[in-house]
């Protein structure tokens, strides 16, 4: 049973990184070049697009009333997210699922300036497994996960600071009810093991996790956010770690930032907040 101050921890942790994950990342698709829609969802606006070039309300007054109220400000998000996949985008293969992930995943020019390739860089078709011993292994995919597909980018270590590992996942399900379920597991793994190894020498430690009640979710159908310490081969010592995974439909997107020295944990929940909004504006791209 988790103590009254782990649980107030989480708490603490949840409402800064909403206050980040949830209230957006700024002009995120501007940055990255990327032309908002006429109507763009939620998903969208908090990665830089309005309603508007303008910024402002339909002039022409016939905004459907069942389309979440904007604020007439730029990057603000509506009330509720109420983006809704085309079915006939939805992915029914593993080659329709294949195309899906691998056009969503950012590549090292798509999140933040001067980001690098990792090594490795690529990697997928394998499923995570969290064994008992809290020491992560990969299988192949299970029943009912169609595809999953990872890039790893960095911040290149400068300017006296760390190099910053951030890794992007996309992976799609058969069903809406079998990405809700990944949701869902990802949140007790943090409780059932809040120390993990990762393998080549990383550990996470001290891990807290937490999903967001929907109605505070406004750029996808379900979030939730990680937050720990990072040790490993290169890292200057214990490091800030946080992590958030998002479900748009059968998709699912998770998002990892590894710190370094010179980087404080709001540093961390910025790159995450961006590259985070940036996949799920692609997810959307790819569904609608």
């Amino acid at each position: 049973m988790m103590t009254r101050n782990r649980r107030d921890g989480v708490r603490a942790v949840a409402v800064a990184a909403a206050g980040i994950l949830l209230a957006g990342c700024g002009n995120a698709a501007t940055q990255a070049g990327e032309d908002p829609e006429p109507k763009p969802s939620a998903s969208v606006r908090q990665a830089g697009g309005t309603a508007d070039p303008s910024g402002t309300q339909d002039p022409s007054g016939t905004q459907d009333p069942k389309e979440p109220q904007e604020s007439g400000e730029p990057g603000a998000l509506p009330s509720a997210y109420e983006f809704t996949p085309d079915p006939a985008r939805v992915p029914k293969t593993a080659a329709e699922a294949r195309r899906l992930t691998r056009n969503a995943a950012l590549g090292e020019d798509d999140w933040t300036a001067g980001m690098v390739r990792h090594t490795p860089y690529e990697s997928g078709g394998t499923w995570p497994v969290l064994a008992d011993s809290c020491v992560w292994s990969r299988t192949a995919l299970p029943a009912g996960v169609l595809d999953t597909f990872t890039r790893r980018i960095d911040i290149p270590a400068q300017d006296g600071k760390g190099r910053v590992q951030g890794a992007v996942t996309v992976t799609v399900h058969e069903t809406v009810e079998g990405a809700d379920r990944e949701i869902k597991d990802t949140v007790q793994e943090s409780f059932r093991c809040p120390a993990q190894e990762l393998g080549s020498g990383q550990r996470l430690s001290g891990l807290m996790s937490l999903q967001f009640d929907p109605k505070d979710v406004r750029n996808a159908d379900a979030s939730l956010f990680e937050a720990g310490k990072y040790t490993g081969p290169g890292s200057g010592g214990t490091q800030d770690y946080v992590w958030t995974k998002s479900r748009i439909g059968p998709v699912t997107t998770a998002v990892s930032v590894k710190g370094a020295q010179g980087y404080e944990n709001a540093d961390l929940l910025r790159i995450a907040a961006e590259g985070g909004a940036k996949v799920l504006y692609r997810v959307e791209l790819e569904l609608k």
